[in-house]
């Protein structure tokens, strides 16, 4: 796989726990050889590559549309809500991306102007306006992100079973591991 520019040759080395005293220690009390060592590199340097090819891919995606990461994420949301035949407000939109309102006004204000979306009455509530993806932003989307997800999607169907159970749990443990506090005193040894 090519570096992207914020890569370099040695991205790789800096995964070794061995180069680090918090996790050399980690090596040792597991037990692992120089070979299960490399495992668990490529494992990770696997997890940076796709992380940093996940992310190219929605900045050119985002680039190609002329949108922000929050106005990707809200098309994203507008789109998926409204497949589900549930009708999509400001509020709810406020809430998806935890902005303020008046922050999700602009936004509106912006995309509308952009062609991305419209604002309708909405069916039910007179006060409220019910928030539409036009559908040239639709096809753009789905030609993009929609065709890109679908080819993750193609990976993950020809995995087994129980890859996919194996993946999906180191995943969700990684993201069960708690956050640590940059300014909490470290423990002291001894």
């Amino acid at each position: 796989m090519p570096l992207t520019p914020n890569e370099g040759p040695h991205e790789r080395e800096m995964l070794d726990p061995r180069r680090y005293d918090v996790s050399s220690s980690l090596v040792s009390e597991y037990g692992l050889s120089d070979g299960e060592v490399e495992e668990v590199i490529d494992l990770f340097d696997a997890l940076r590559g796709w992380h940093s090819a996940s992310e190219a891919q929605s900045e050119a995606s985002r680039r190609y549309m002329k949108l922000s990461e929050n106005d990707m994420r809200a098309i994203r949301f507008i789109m998926a809500t409204t497949r589900e035949r549930r009708i999509v407000t400001s509020t709810m939109l406020a809430e998806h991306l935890r902005i303020t309102g008046p922050s999700v006004t602009k936004m509106l204000d912006r995309l509308e102007r952009g062609g991305h979306i419209r604002r309708e009455p909405h069916p039910s509530d007179r006060r409220a306006l019910s928030l539409v993806v036009s559908e040239s932003t639709q096809q753009t989307a789905n030609a993009t992100v929609g065709r890109y997800h679908l080819r993750r999607f193609r990976v993950a169907c020809e995995m087994s079973s129980a890859d996919r159970r194996t993946v999906t749990a180191f995943l969700r443990r990684l993201a069960e591991v708690p956050l640590l506090d940059p300014g909490a005193e470290a423990p002291r040894a001894g």
